[in-house]
């Protein structure tokens, strides 16, 4: 089913997960265990991230460094075919810009087609060390540009021209920011863009993490003034630990409440910690559904500890 028709369908509002593939090389165990642990929650529909291949430098045996080409984390479709024919979930795919070409891409689309993945999230990705495109090929630059590729194949476009090309059927999700995108120069920019994004067909939009419930409100607010009418879902994550005080702000250029701050430093054991998190995440959740969200939508990777404490509390206002 695809997610708008969760969101249409649902008569309370909907918690949804993210998680993340495991590295190259790693047992399917640990994520497997993550999807069973929160299988009886019998969440709407799971996101998968996508990582793209960089370009990396590894050391060689005599001691001298050679530029390799490596995707840290491949799996994505699989997983996501995984989830949805072992658990019976629907997966989000998360298809990338950035390390990937728009042949790339229509292979992709074409395989989630014949697995019957109806939903897209498209994203133009972390710019790292992306690999670079080879110049007989083409890339999307921008998430942009990658849903107009995915609602080109929705209508039977190809990248060549086909006769009597099939039509797929996704749902295109986006991603947006409450508290900015680190390179758009303003909020209005970041608004203006979602609009383009929804006008080229994007069908919803998941948020960036955030911690001030207060900028998620205000970031529809604008949204909604400006003619955007597509579901906005906020995306949230529980801090487990007083490291991502410092870490998740230099990954995610977000902003954290001082209130949080301050509760976090005041936890002396790690246990402590992570129940600050919780509670925080518990507040947000609870000041998220009294403003009339569709849906809470939780980034948990790998680890389901800390969501599944949560929801215990949670479950009772759903």
């Amino acid at each position: 089913m695809k997610v708008t028709e969760h969101l249409e369908r649902a008569s309370n509002p909907l918690v949804s997960i993210e998680i993340i593939p495991p590295k190259r090389g790693s047992s399917i165990t640990q994520i497997s265990n993550a999807i069973e642990s929160i299988r009886g929650l019998n969440p709407p529909f799971i996101d998968v991230t996508s990582h793209a291949a960089e370009i990396i430098w590894e050391q060689t045996k005599d001691g001298k460094f050679a530029k390799k080409v490596k995707r840290k984390r491949p799996g994505t479709i699989g997983l996501c075919a995984a989830i949805k024919y072992k658990y019976d979930l629907d997966p989000v795919p998360h298809l990338l810009c950035g390390g990937f070409t728009r042949e790339e891409t229509e292979d992709a689309l074409i395989e989630l087609n014949y697995l019957g993945i109806e939903n897209i999230l498209a994203i133009r990705g972390d710019k790292r060390n992306p690999r670079p495109v080879p110049k007989d090929r083409s890339e999307n630059r921008y998430a942009l540009d990658l849903v107009h590729q995915i609602q080109e194949m929705n209508r039977g476009e190809y990248l060549d021209v086909l006769e009597n090309g099939a039509k797929t059927d996704f749902c295109v999700g986006v991603a947006c920011y409450p508290e900015k995108h680190f390179e758009c120069p303003n909020h209005k920019m970041g608004i203006n863009i979602l609009k383009q994004k929804a006008e080229a067909g994007a069908d919803y939009a998941v948020t960036q993490m955030f911690y001030d419930t207060s900028k998620y409100i205000e970031f529809v607010k604008q949204a909604r003034e400006a003619g955007i009418d597509i579901p906005i879902i906020p995306g949230l994550k529980i801090m487990t630990s007083k490291r991502h005080l410092s870490r998740l702000p230099s990954i995610f250029y977000i902003d954290i409440p001082q209130e949080l701050v301050g509760r976090m430093y005041a936890a002396k054991t790690k246990e402590e910690e992570r129940q600050v998190g919780i509670e925080w995440a518990y507040k947000q959740a609870m000041e998220l559904l009294e403003f009339g969200v569709p849906c809470l939508h939780f980034y948990i990777m790998q680890r389901t500890g800390s969501f599944l404490k949560l929801m215990d509390r949670l479950k009772k206002q759903l």
